[in-house]
Parts: C-alpha cells; sequence; structure tokens
C-alpha cells in the first residue's frame, strides 16, 4: 500500500477499505494476515492524520456493532420456548464476547487519541479499552435491556423445573449468568448487573418458591419431619447455588443465599421448631436435637432457648433424681458422690452426642449442673449469722461440700471401700471429687471438713496410702484451692515426719532406763496453728498409768527445744487396752476418753458405778461423758456391749446422775456365729477428734472465716484502686473470692461498714456509692 500523505488520510477515504474488515471482525468471519495488518495501518493513519478523524471513526464503529446487535436480537427474538431462548441467546452472546476480545486490538491508536482529549490519560488499572467498553455498552443497552427479563423468566423457569426434580440442561442458567457478570464495564463494581438482575432474580424465585412449598409440608408431615426437609433442601439449594450463581471476584452471593434460605426455611418457623426441643432434650433424641442444633445455629438467636430448656431440663432431672436418692445419699457420701458423677456424666453425653460439645452447651451444663451441686432442697448445712438487732441466725447452704470430704476420706482412710479398690481406682475416684468440687460454690466448707479428717487418719495413723493423702494436696493445689490451705495442709505431712524422728528420740533415750515406756507410748508433737481447735482442748483426769509419762515426755522435749511450751490434746490421743473378764481377754483400742471411763474398773472390776461417780472420777464435761458411754453401752458394730448401764436408756440424753454402769462379764466377740475368747475391737469409730461443741464451732468457724477473708480482700482492693465504686468493687470481690466462697450482699454490705467505721475507708463525700481508700 503506498504511503499517504496528511493531506490525503481522511476519515472518508480510508473507512470504506476498513470497513469490511470490521464487519468480519463483528460478525466473526476469517479475516487473512493482510487484511488484519491494513486495518491496524489505516487506524493509525486516521487517528494521527485526520483531527476530527478518531471521533468519526468511533461512531462509525458504534453503528456497525449496534447494527450487528440489531440482528442478533432479531435471531434470538424469533423463539418463543424458554430453553430455546436461551440456547439462542446464549450462542449469539458466545461470539459476539469472544470478538470483544479481537476487534478492540486493532483500535489502539483510537484510545489514545480519544483519550489525549480527556483529564486522564493513563488508563486505570482493570479498565476496560474504549473499544471494548463500546461494544459491551452496546450489548447491553441494546439487546439485553430489551430481554433481560424474559431472559430472567425463562432461567428461574428452569431452575424451579429442577426444584420440581425435572431435568434440564444446566449450562443454560449457567450461560446466562456469565452473560450478566461479564456485561458490566464497571470498573469500580463489576458485578452491578449481575447483582442487580440476576442475584435478586434468583432469591426471589427461591423466596416464592418455599413460601408456597415449606408450610404445606410442615402442617402435612409435622415439625421432626420437616427439620429434615429443610437441613435437605438448605444443602440442595447451597449446592445449587454453587452452579448457578458467581463465586469468582469474591463475590459473597453464596453467603446472600443461604441467609435467604434460612429465612424462608428455617427463621420463619423458628418458634414450631422451637417448642420441640424440651420435649426432645427430655426424651434423650440426640439425633433430633443434633439436627434442630445445625438449624438454630443458623438463625440470629436461635440457639438461646435451647440453652434455656437444657438449662431448665439438667436442673430438673437432677433435681428429682437427688430427691428420688435423698434417704440414701443424706447418710452414704459414697452414693451421693457416685450419684452426682453419674448425673454429670449423662449430662455431658447429652451435649456431646446432641450439641457436639459445643461451647456454649458446655456453658449451659456447668451453669444448670453448678445449681444442683448447690441446691439445699434435698439436704443442707445451717451456718450461723450474728446479727445484732436479730442475735444468731442460720444461712442455709448446700450440704455437698461436706460430703464430698467424706467421701475422700473413705478413700483415703483404711476402709472396705479403699481396701477393695486398685491404687488406679482410688486416684480415678479422687479425681471425680475434684470434678465436682470444681462446680461447688463454697470450697471453704469442704476445705474444713477435708482438713479435719486428714487430722483424724494421721493422728490415728489411719491412712491406707500416705503418698496418695501427699498427692491429694497437690491436686487441691492445681485445680485451685487458696494457696495458704493447701500450703497448712502439707505443713501438716512435715509436722508428721519431725513427730516421727522424735518420737524415735525419745524412746532412744528412754530404752536403758525404762523399758516399758519406751515400747508402750507413741508421742506426737505437732505445730498448734496448722493443726489445733479452741474446742480441742476437753479437760480429763488420766489413769495414773498415763499421767506418769507426760513430765518424761515434757522433760525431753523441753531439753530438746528451750522456750516452747508443750499443750496436751487427749482429745486426739488414742490407745489400746487389754478387758478381762469371765468369757476371755480382749485387746480394745479406745479413744483417750473411754480409757480414763474404762479405768473405772480397774480395781473393782465387777462393781456398778453410778453416772455422778463416773463423772467425779474423769472430770469430763457432761456432753462428753455421756458420748463416750454411749459409745461403751451401744457400740453399734458388735452385738455383746463392753459395759452396761440399769436403767435401760434409749440415747445418752437419757442418763441421769442415779443410772449405774457395770463392766459385761458376758463381753465378748462373735466371729462367724462363735463366740470367741480372744480378739481385738476397735471403738474409737467416728468420736475421735470431734466433740459435741466441734461442729457448730467449725460452722461458725467458716463464718468467721469467711468474715475475715471479705475485710482482706476489700482492702487489697481499695489499696490498690484508691478510689472505686461499689459495682465495680463487688464485681472484684466475687473474683478473688471465687475459688473459696460466693460472698453474699449482706456480708459484703457488713463488712464494708465496719472497714468505715474502723477507718480504713470512707464514703465519697459527692457520691455515697464511691469508696476512698484510708492509707
Amino acid at each position: 500500500m503506498a504511503l499517504l500523505n496528511p493531506g490525503q488520510a481522511k476519515f472518508e477515504v480510508e473507512w470504506p477499505s476498513m470497513r469490511p474488515t470490521v464487519l468480519k471482525l463483528i460478525r466473526q468471519e476469517p479475516v487473512n494476515r493482510r487484511e488484519w495488518h491494513d486495518l491496524f495501518w489505516s487506524v493509525h493513519a486516521v487517528c494521527l492524520w485526520d483531527n476530527n478523524g478518531p471521533n468519526k471513526l468511533y461512531q462509525a464503529l458504534q453503528e456497525d456493532i449496534l447494527e450487528f446487535i440489531r440482528h442478533a436480537q432479531s435471531r434470538v427474538l424469533q423463539y418463543q420456548e424458554d430453553s430455546a431462548l436461551l440456547k439462542a441467546y446464549i450462542a449469539e452472546w458466545g461470539k459476539f464476547f469472544t470478538q470483544c476480545d479481537y476487534l478492540p486490538k486493532p483500535f489502539n491508536q483510537l484510545e489514545v487519541s480519544l483519550s489525549k482529549d480527556k483529564e486522564n490519560v493513563v488508563k486505570k488499572k482493570g479498565e476496560e479499552s474504549i473499544v471494548r467498553k463500546l461494544m459491551l455498552d452496546s450489548w447491553n443497552q441494546s439487546i439485553f435491556s430489551n430481554i433481560k427479563q424474559r431472559l430472567q423468566d425463562s432461567a428461574m423457569k428452569l431452575v424451579r423445573s429442577e426444584r420440581n426434580g425435572e431435568a434440564f440442561d444446566s449450562q443454560l442458567v449457567s450461560g446466562v449468568r456469565e452473560s450478566y457478570v461479564n456485561l458490566s464495564s464497571d470498573v469500580e463494581d463489576k458485578l452491578k448487573i449481575y447483582r442487580e438482575n440476576f442475584e435478586k432474580a434468583y432469591l426471589d424465585a427461591l423466596e416464592s418458591f418455599y413460601r408456597c412449598e415449606a408450610p404445606q409440608y410442615l402442617e402435612a408431615n409435622g415439625v421432626q419431619n420437616y427439620m429434615k426437609y429443610a437441613d435437605c433442601k438448605l444443602k440442595e439449594e447451597e449446592s445449587r447455588g454453587r452452579r448457578y450463581l458467581e463465586t469468582a471476584w469474591g463475590c459473597n452471593s453464596l453467603v446472600v443465599l443461604t441467609d435467604c434460605c434460612v429465612k424462608v426455611l428455617v427463621t420463619d418457623y423458628k418458634e414450631t421448631i422451637l417448642q420441640e426441643c424440651a420435649g426432645m432434650i427430655r426424651h434423650n433424641e440426640t439425633d433430633k436435637l443434633r439436627l434442630m442444633f445445625s438449624l438454630m445455629d443458623r438463625v440470629p438467636e436461635g440457639i438461646s432457648p435451647m440453652l434455656h430448656d437444657l438449662e431448665a431440663h439438667i436442673v430438673s432431672q437432677g433435681l428429682r433424681d437427688m430427691m428420688e436418692s435423698a434417704e440414701t445419699i443424706t447418710t452414704d457420701s459414697e452414693k451421693y458422690v457416685e450419684q452426682l458423677l453419674e448425673l454429670f456424666n449423662k449430662f455431658s453425653a447429652l451435649v456431646n452426642k446432641a450439641f457436639i460439645d459445643d461451647p456454649r452447651f458446655l456453658t449451659s451444663r456447668d451453669k444448670a449442673y453448678k445449681s444442683v451441686v448447690n441446691d439445699t432442697s434435698v439436704f443442707k448445712l445451717e451456718l450461723p449469722l450474728k446479727n445484732k438487732s436479730i442475735g444468731t441466725k442460720t444461712q442455709p447452704e448446700s450440704k455437698c461440700p461436706e460430703l464430698l470430704a467424706n467421701y475422700c476420706d473413705m478413700l483415703l482412710r483404711k476402709t472396705p471401700l479403699s481396701k477393695k479398690l486398685t491404687s488406679e481406682e482410688v486416684e480415678s475416684k479422687l479425681r471425680d471429687v475434684l470434678l465436682v468440687l470444681k462446680y461447688v460454690q463454697n470450697k471453704d466448707v469442704f476445705m474444713r471438713y477435708h482438713k479435719a479428717h486428714l487430722t483424724r487418719r494421721l493422728i490415728l495413723d489411719t491412712s491406707a496410702d500416705n503418698e496418695k493423702e501427699e498427692n491429694m494436696v497437690e491436686w487441691l493445689r492445681e485445680v485451685g484451692m487458696p494457696a495458704d490451705y493447701v500450703n497448712k495442709l502439707a505443713r501438716m505431712f512435715q509436722d508428721v515426719k519431725v513427730s516421727e524422728d522424735l518420737n524415735q528420740e525419745f524412746k532412744d533415750a528412754h530404752r536403758n532406763n525404762n523399758e516399758g515406756i519406751a515400747d508402750s507410748i507413741n508421742i506426737k508433737i505437732l505445730n498448734a496453728g496448722a493443726w489445733a481447735r479452741s474446742s480441742d482442748r476437753v479437760s480429763v483426769s488420766l489413769p495414773m498409768e498415763l499421767e506418769d509419762y507426760i513430765p518424761q515426755v515434757e522433760e525431753f522435749y523441753r531439753l530438746k527445744h528451750s522456750g516452747r511450751k508443750l499443750q496436751w490434746h487427749h482429745l486426739m490421743s488414742n490407745g489400746i487396752v487389754t478387758f478381762a473378764n469371765d468369757i476371755g481377754r480382749f485387746d480394745l483400742e479406745v479413744t483417750t476418753f473411754q480409757m480414763a471411763v474404762l479405768f473405772a474398773w480397774n480395781q473393782r472390776p465387777k462393781s456398778k458405778i453410778s453416772y455422778e461417780s463416773l463423772r467425779l472420777a474423769t472430770e469430763l464435761p457432761d456432753a462428753e461423758l455421756r458420748r463416750t458411754l454411749w459409745s461403751l453401752v451401744s457400740f453399734p458394730k458388735i452385738k455383746r456391749q463392753v459395759l452396761s448401764c440399769g436403767p435401760e436408756v434409749k440415747s445418752p440424753k437419757d442418763f441421769d446422775d442415779s443410772t449405774q454402769f457395770w463392766a459385761n462379764q458376758e463381753f465378748g466377740l462373735i466371729k462367724n456365729g462363735k463366740l470367741q475368747k480372744r480378739g481385738k475391737i476397735n471403738l474409737v469409730g467416728r468420736l475421735q477428734l470431734s466433740t459435741e461443741k466441734s461442729k457448730e464451732e467449725d460452722n461458725e468457724g467458716i463464718m468467721q472465716l469467711r468474715i475475715l477473708r471479705v475485710q482482706e480482700a476489700i482492702v487489697k482492693i481499695m489499696k490498690m484502686r484508691k478510689k472505686i465504686n461499689n459495682a465495680a468493687l463487688q464485681t472484684e470481690l466475687v473474683e478473688i473470692l471465687k475459688n473459696m466462697f460466693l460472698p453474699s450482699k449482706k456480708l459484703i454490705k457488713e463488712q464494708i461498714e465496719w472497714l468505715i467505721d474502723h477507718k480504713y475507708m470512707k464514703r465519697d463525700d459527692e457520691n455515697i456509692n464511691t469508696f476512698i481508700y484510708m492509707a
């Protein structure tokens, strides 16, 4: 081709030769290499050498594109049937869209020339070329705007047919969607046309379909079958959405689809479905509950009623089971703990199978189980409350921590239970106790009783396994028991070990002087702060044989530790005496109080002695003497009692000053139905280390300690905060004390007032609900 002069390079000269090639490209007809190259050159020439050439070229190109689109539209619209219409449109669109990639290439110079007239010469990233944009916009404004409603309606009819189980070519719907997605030339929002048209139509059609279908199915088949239907349809629609909706370009169509499905299939029937929840939980229908959970978890606030139903079930079921077993569990701590663990395992299995251990349901289980554990309707512990205006009242609390401590004692002491269990089984059961203990609100009660039992085991040497005893202390530390409490228990073990060494030294020192004393006495010298209670000091007149040892022990200890004073706790002491009568000779393991009573018959074995005489001889307090005598005249584990009394009484309260007691000459041990002439029996039982006052004192001690703990915690908070309001103070206080007990609002208020009265803190002058620390 000859070179053109600037004057000759006019649009009117070049366009007639360019147009046939342009039309071939628009119609997807073959173009040879020479025609392709000539088109590049002609566009270049027109844009560079004709001042108005670019605009004329753009306009002429637009007219030919629109003309082609008009013919394409007429070819599509000749089909009336939905599938045929969609096939024709997809075919025409496919050809045209392919040419959207090829036609713009020769017109690069046109784009440069037209851009020079605009402020922004540099094309933005992702922006369509001018010719490609012209093609897409022309298709959109011409054919698409005119027939998009028919396209959408036809596509949605096909999707509805699929929902009804009819087969069709799914590519037809996908092809329509792709045209919607690819039509947009908007750089900022590539999916605008798709979202405003195809996606909206798809969601409207889905909602319309299920608004008609779902209520009919629910009414005909019931809630439980409807849940399966809804679950199945949700999965179907998600799968269908992945085929027919746009998933690329970061599109959220599937999320919008799922929300729409959940709304029309689940949310609209939430109340009806949830009415079945409580019944399913009661009947342990875990498969149905799991299905309900999977549906309701998609609904805003759908889970909350299920959590409430679970909590209500656990509380009512747990308390009902406890009530039914009340007679057994109130007297047998083993049965009680087993019952609690059985409930916990049952509720845990329900949450696992029905709700896949979802944290929200685990929290509800814990909350409800805590209510069962701390309930006071089955049995309760009465803690004394002292108030200046009303005197002494009692505050009921769960007896659970006391029974847990009793059960630990059964496992750690030499009992029939601990003897039949292996070491691993004992450890497993102790771990179970710690699991339940986690839910106990007032752990300080457990601590108090656990320490009392441990004291008894260490004093009487009745621990089944010393290693387990020390392990238990560490396990209590691991589950968050207060450090000062655990440290005090650890100190008790240290005291016992030190005492063993002292005892051996005492025996060695006196073996040569008096061989009998070395063999017959075993002393324990313990730290009073870690072990004793005030009620442990009970006066008693000891037998002469025991009284003689005391000065020797005190002299030995004085030489070892100058300046320290020994206090004798006879309540904690015990020994073995030989009882001889007409039947035979028997070794009796007795408390010091029992020994003091029995020694009254040492010189006159067949005499009758009055209650009044025994009181004068032993110098025991009335209450302790009654308990001790009752243990010798009515010991539950033997048929023939050590002592007899007259007249007969039904309880220790019935003893009076004239009641006569005598050594039973018919006493003997019966084994396998035969009377034994020799044997050994332990008469200590649960008498040791407890007094009439000790139970009441324990409960008072718990309350006194709580008062001190609350005061200590308030001062600690005030010292750190300097100034704090009442609500914040109470919140922080509960956080500090929750591992020991849950302080009542009344207790907190009383201690705040006490601290204000004693100038530890004061109220703010401007706000009485704000407190200020006073150094």
